[in-house]
């Protein structure tokens, strides 16, 4: 089966290097106007139910019909939502979750342990529901995090958390392992997509 977990469009937030977690921000009209139809059409696509991917998700499969499933929203950020990084610089309760390798639990929000746990809960009973039903596809329009947390949790090279950052628009083609009971690793990255207009401004590196 191939996976395509696939990372929203920019936002205003993004833009503005702001926290956006459970936050309903939507695309901004230069993110809308960037995205290009994908080259696959799948039949269906999960998403999270936050407007910037569901948004993202029609543009690129608009042929698609979504499911929103809530447990593929971002990482709840607590207080520290709609603000900057910049803006936070002498935040004592920022700086303490900055210097403890952002792993601790927001104030007001999640840790990036109990985040993890709700993406990757999430990504594998998906992945079973499309394993069950005969799939040959399955599609995710989700948020930075939840890639981030679902390749450091299961995909092949192994690299850590922050290693797995895509840009707007773009993510990671996958293959399942064809007995992923007898796999410590279950996905195998075959390549890295972006769906903008602009190689040169939306390219990245896969790891």
């Amino acid at each position: 089966m191939r996976v395509y977990l696939l990372r929203h469009g920019r936002t205003a937030y993004n833009e503005d290097f702001r926290y956006q977690g459970w936050n309903d921000v939507p695309l901004s009209a230069a993110g809308e106007s960037q995205l290009i139809q994908a080259d696959v059409f799948p039949q269906a696509v999960w998403v999270s139910p936050l407007i910037r991917a569901r948004r993202t998700a029609e543009i690129l499969f608009p042929q698609a019909r979504q499911t929103a499933l809530e447990d593929l929203k971002e990482m709840n950020f607590g207080v520290f939502e709609g603000r900057s990084y910049r803006e936070m610089e002498q935040d004592t309760a920022y700086r303490a979750w900055v210097d403890g390798g952002c792993e601790g639990r927001c104030p007001g929000g999640e840790s990036r342990g109990e985040f993890c746990r709700r993406a990757c809960g999430a990504f594998a009973g998906l992945l079973g529901k499309a394993e069950e039903a005969g799939e040959e596809m399955l599609v995710i329009v989700t948020h930075g995090g939840v890639q981030m947390a679902v390749m450091e949790r299961f995909a092949l090279p192994k690299r850590g958390y922050f290693d797995w950052c895509a840009p707007c628009g773009g993510g990671y083609v996958l293959e399942v392992c064809p007995d992923r009971r007898e796999c410590s690793d279950w996905l195998e990255l075959r390549e890295t997509v972006c769906y903008t207009k602009g190689e040169e401004e939306c390219w990245f590196s896969g790891p």
